[in-house]
């Protein structure tokens, strides 16, 4: 592997465009990096969901939000908004929506999920 390894999310290997979802990712050696720019109106279980089907988002999410409002409510009624400068760690078993008119965009380095995550 070499010693320094890099790519641009602007040209990325892969792209996954499921309803009001732009996804992004990138390889790097054994890592995956995703960026997420979900619109507004975008909610998991209307967008998401029919693409890989369940009750509830079953990946592990590791990230930064860049920009926007989500909200996440998991299925154990804990409840959150997240915004741009937030970190998070996101357990399996929840919702997730934009909250207003500003689109989300959120860098996620959870390699199984980035590499996963929208595929149906």
């Amino acid at each position: 592997m070499a010693s320094i390894e890099f790519k641009n999310m602007d040209h990325p290997d892969e792209t996954r465009t499921p309803e009001k979802t732009s996804m992004s990712v990138v390889h790097l050696g054994d890592a995956t990096v995703g960026r997420y720019t979900l619109q507004p109106g975008w909610r998991w279980s209307e967008c998401i969901r029919p693409v890989v089907g369940g009750d509830s988002c079953q990946a592990a999410h590791l990230g930064f939000l860049v920009s926007g409002t989500i909200h996440v409510a998991a299925n154990d009624g804990a409840e959150a908004d997240l915004g741009a400068g937030d970190v998070y760690r996101l357990e399996p078993g929840h919702d997730a929506w934009v909250v207003g008119e500003e689109p989300v965009v959120a860098l996620e380095f959870e390699s199984k999920t980035a590499e996963t995550y929208a595929k149906g």
